[in-house]
Parts: structure tokens; sequence; C-alpha cells
């Protein structure tokens, strides 16, 4: 009997099929946001969330729960026959034809169901932002005037201290809003989409580094519950980004911002400006450590406590499972055309540095 069947080569090859299907689409960002973003990936995946979100729980998690235990009984029993059998070369070539063939039809399906929206025009493109040719300077003056709002909002705010469970479980069930509105602006981020799901087992996200995950194959954004709460919110609304078909993360993350900045609940509001007050003052390290240290001292009392609530969580999580989950999440960055990996998620403050740009020069006509 054969090793390999037709039907396996034919399901193999769409490997190196949606390999060379990407170096097309790298080339056609155009036709990407009109066909796929904007056209297929659009109606698909805003039928399937909402049919999935139908169930409260999250699906993606029992199949990843699903799947884990069977690769572990396959495992077992592929080890058990091994022993059994005379000609183990031969079970363990089919084991990896068998390996290979899910491997290349998860990866295609993954394309045709989102991964084809890391191809699409930047969001820049699309909300007319110049992200070229951006100084230090502007940099600091975004740091200064994030500080401020995020000290004043900080202050009008409910006490996070306050604020439990109940809280991000409203969280997951109004973060819808912020969108609405932000959809007014900016047509491609409107739409109705399933809602956000809670995570059972986020202690294992958290001890992964992972704040939440968007599951292409159910259409669900999953969010890990123990985020602290002054960042929960924007931690939904990113994930809820991804959702809407944008792939890269600096991008996700400024929409997240917008999308909470357009959100009636104030905490939103906050959580969003934290989100960016974090990304630019991390840019401002590397890029001037005095000033850096210096404008630090600018932080109200409660916006320092907050920070420290942050950092305090996930330093709790530091170690080799991070760190290879880290690396993992850098691969597969790279892998889908952000060549700067986990550091991608840092190039949302070029976003903000645009917008703030944009906003003055409105000002000034």
């Amino acid at each position: 009997m054969a090793i390999i069947s037709k039907k396996q080569i034919f399901l193999i090859l769409l490997l190196p099929g949606g390999v060379l299907l990407t170096g097309l689409f790298y080339h056609m960002p155009e036709t990407v946001e009109k066909l796929y973003s904007n056209g297929f990936y659009r109606l698909f995946a805003s039928a399937l969330s909402r049919i999935i979100g139908l169930v409260p729980i999250s699906i993606a998690e029992l199949l990843v729960q699903i799947i884990l235990l069977a690769f572990v009984y396959s495992a077992v029993k592929y080890l058990v026959n091994l022993l059994r059998k005379s000609s183990p070369g031969t079970s363990l070539a089919r084991t990896a034809v068998m390996l290979l063939v899910v491997v290349s039809v998860g990866y295609f399906t993954f394309l045709l169901m989102w991964g084809i929206n890391y191809y699409r025009l930047p969001f820049a493109d699309l909300a007319g932002l110049d992200t070229t040719e951006i100084c230090g300077e502007e940099l600091e003056l975004l740091c200064i005037e994030l500080i401020g709002q995020a000290n004043e909002m900080q202050a009008a705010q409910d006490d996070a201290q306050l604020l439990g469970i109940t809280y991000k479980k409203e969280v997951l069930d109004q973060a819808w809003k912020g969108y609405a509105m932000a959809g007014s602006v900016y047509s491609e981020l409107g739409g109705r989409y399933g809602r956000p799901k809670p995570v059972m087992l986020s202690r294992v996200m958290s001890i992964l580094g992972i704040s939440g995950i968007y599951f292409p194959f159910t259409g669900e954004a999953n969010v890990n519950m123990e985020v602290p709460i002054p960042l929960f919110p924007a931690a939904v609304c990113h994930e809820m980004a991804h959702q809407r078909g944008f792939a890269r993360e600096d991008e996700a993350n400024y929409i997240a911002y917008l999308s909470c900045l357009q959100h009636p609940d104030p905490n939103f509001k906050y959580s969003g400006t934290l989100l960016a007050l974090i990304n630019s003052m991390n840019a401002l390290s590397g890029y001037d450590y005095d000033k850096y240290q210096k404008l630090k001292q600018e932080y109200s009392e409660g916006v320092t406590r907050d920070l420290a609530a942050i950092r305090e969580f996930w330093q709790q999580f530091q170690g080799p499972v991070l760190r290879v989950s880290a690396q993992v999440n850098n691969v597969y960055l790279k892998f889908n055309n952000q060549q700067e990996g986990i550091n991608s998620y840092g190039r949302m403050v070029d976003l903000l540095l645009a917008e703030r740009r944009a906003s003055r020069l409105v000002t000034s006509q």
C-alpha cells in the first residue's frame, strides 16, 4: 500500500500554493482591500461571528482543548502502535504525511478565512494619515499631551480598585458602542459582529503573555479575563479590530485606541488613552531616555498606580514559558508580513503622531 495518496498530495500542495498566493497578494493591496477585506471577508466574518456569538462561551477555546487532547491521544496511540509493529519506518512516514496534510489544509483555510487581511491597504492610507518623516520633537509633544489627558481622565473615572469581574463582563457587552461611533467616521470599522468572548482558562493566557486572541475559524474575539482593569477595555477593542479584518498589530492597537475614545463610557476613554501613553512613552524611552524619565514624573498618582499594577501583573509571569511564547508569536508575525515581529506593536505610535499632525493641520487652517 502506498504511503501517500493522490488526494493527500493535492492537499499538501495547498501549503506552497498558499505561500505563492501571499506573494501575489503582497503586490496587490488595493485589490485585496476591495475584493477580500471589504468584500468576501466582511460578509463572511460578520455572519460567522454573529452565528457563533449566539453561544455565550468561547467555541474557539473548546476547539483548542479538544485538538490538544486529540493530539495527546494520537501521540500515545502512535507510540504504542510503533512498539508493536515490525516496520516502524512506514508508520512514521504515514504519520508525517498526515501531519503535513493537517498543517497544509489548516494554513490554507486560515488564509481564506482571515490571513489575507495581512496584505490589505494600511490603515494610514484608509484614514488619510501621513506617517512619513516624523521627528523626535513630535514624539515628545505627543507624550506630554497624552500624560495630561490620562491624568485628567484617571481623576474623573471610577476607581479601578472598586471594579471587578462584573465590570469586565459589562465591557464585553458594551464594547460595540465605541465601534458604532468609530464606524461613522471610518466605514471599514463599522458592521455587526459577534460579542467578544471571555476565556475560561485565562490563567493559561496570562502565563503565555497573551491579552487576547482572534480565532478566525469561529470569528470570535477571545479575551483574557485577567488583564488588569485599566487596560481591559483596550484589550477587548484590540481583538475586535482583528475581528473587523485589521490583522496588523500596530493597526489593531491604534483602532482600539480610536474606538475607546469614541465610547460613551469614560473608563473606555481612559483605557484607550493609557494604551496610547504606554506605547508612546516606550518609544520615547528608546529615543531619548532622559526626556522619558523626566516626563514620567508628570504622571498623576492614579496613573502611576495603574501603570504599576499593570507592570506587576505581567512581571509575575516572566520566565522561560513566556519567552518561548513571545518567540513563537514573533515568528508568526514575521511569517505573516510583519517583518518587525513583536516590535510591530510599537508602530502604533506612528499612527498616533500622524493623527496629531493631521489635527494640528486642520486647526491651523
